[in-house]
């Protein structure tokens, strides 16, 4: 069911819709090279295939996965063979692209700037992490969007009308929302809506009048698992793991929860999620709920005492404790200017005060001479100088006002006057 022309092809509109740049370039046959990124089964090879058809340039593909050196250097070989080639281009469609080693890269790199290769490189990981930088350079980046369940829609329907490749000559009855449920599980991917489709209707048995009947729990039973967008080694982990830590510095304990849940069913390493949530509670409640970090840091520990799938619900109670909590990150912005100012300013001396003498004879070269214990004095305080001649004054600590760092705030007030 790949799209022969460009009026069969469904979705990104952004880039192929009528007038745009991509089918503007596409029509007049002047391509130049493109790289297309997105999820799988967003139609990158489909796309590919068109230009194929439409392009009077040669054309070439290739994997990545497969391919080496000596295969590209065959194709410009052939490429700039007058007889073999008389345009002198070829439009090379190099699949899975971000699986190129950086010498196969840099092979193409200078046919690619000269235009004897355009090139168009699939990928479904971002490109600005994966491919060399002077390949970009010399390319239009395009991201293609996960299918809407509209676009799924209507390619099923092409399909269930489709004489020739589909199931046209099928007498087929979809009954309870069942293409509505493949739009749904599918999850934007047209190749999984495909196969789900063509799997319900060989493996159900028509009833007295050849009808073949499918329903939502057919296809359930078919596709058994939603497809989830998620690998964990890849783009998305990143994008991911970025959205739980921002829904939880947040406040969405909704959000962190579902973000949780996508990372949990995409086979995320839970003791990474957990050392996530440890990080959080410091960084973005810190003084606010000094609490939160016990409770990170318990579920950090028992979820490597009870694994999963029990983890999960130890994970889920640490983040929602994380993203309810007041939030406060004055202990991050302390240490960091402290260790900036320590980075690049002269800081000075330890007062001489506040130095051990543990060796005879120290003591007499001024070591811990004139030192208060703080709990000799009322209150357990004492006032007495702390910070380097250099550095008396600097103030690192900033309480907010919110949860339990009011309090603190308030007797720190107080003790900064004295």
């Amino acid at each position: 069911m790949a799209p022969r022309c460009l009026d069969e092809y469904v979705g990104q509109e952004h880039i192929l819709g009528k007038g745009k740049m991509l089918r503007r370039m596409i029509e007049a046959d002047r391509l130049t090279s493109i790289i297309l990124f997105g999820p799988p089964g967003t139609g990158k090879t489909a796309l590919a295939r068109l230009i194929a058809h439409t392009t009077a340039s040669g054309f070439s593909k290739i994997n990545a996965v497969t391919a080496g050196v000596a295969e590209i250097k065959r194709i410009i070989l052939d490429t700039q063979n007058p007889i073999l080639n008389p345009q002198g281009r070829t439009v090379l469609f190099v699949d899975e692209i971000h699986r190129f080693n950086k010498l196969q890269q840099d092979a193409l790199l200078p046919h690619v700037e000269d235009g004897t290769l355009i090139l168009i490189g699939a990928t479904t990981e971002n490109p600005f992490f994966e491919v060399n930088k002077a390949l970009i350079s010399r390319s239009t980046v395009l991201a293609l969007k996960p299918l809407t369940s509209d676009d799924i829609l209507r390619i099923l329907a092409m399909a269930i009308r489709d004489k020739e490749r589909g199931l046209g000559n099928e007498s087929l009855l979809f009954v309870d929302g069942a293409l509505e449920r493949i739009a749904d599980m599918s999850n934007g991917d047209a190749r999984i809506a495909l196969r789900a489709l063509e799997l319900a209707s060989v493996t159900t048995p028509p009833d007295d009048t050849g009808t073949i009947s499918i329903d939502a729990a057919v296809v359930e039973d078919c596709m058994q698992k939603r497809s989830i967008a998620f690998d964990n080694g890849g783009e998305s982990h990143y994008d991911n793991i970025s959205a739980f830590i921002k829904s939880m510095r947040g406040s969405d304990p909704d959000a962190a929860v579902f973000y949780l849940a996508r990372a949990i069913h995409g086979g995320e390493d839970i003791e990474f999620l957990a050392r996530r949530i440890l990080i959080c509670a410091s960084e973005d409640v810190g003084m606010a709920n000094p609490s939160a970090i016990t409770v990170a840091m318990a579920a950090y520990q028992g979820i490597m005492a009870v694994g999963m799938p029990e983890a999960r619900i130890l994970l889920s109670q640490a983040a929602i404790v994380v993203a309810t909590s007041p939030k406060s990150n004055s202990a991050y912005l302390a240490i960091d200017k402290a260790l900036k100012d320590v980075e690049e300013k002269r800081t000075g001396d330890v007062p001489m005060h506040l130095r051990n003498a543990p060796a005879k004879g120290m003591q007499d070269l001024g070591y811990g001479v004139g030192y208060k214990y703080a709990h000799d004095y009322e209150g357990h305080i004492v006032d007495q100088q702390y910070l380097p001649d250099e550095m008396v004054g600097t103030v690192y600590y900033a309480p907010t006002t919110l949860g339990y760092e009011q309090k603190i705030a308030e007797w720190l007030k107080k003790r900064r006057q004295n």
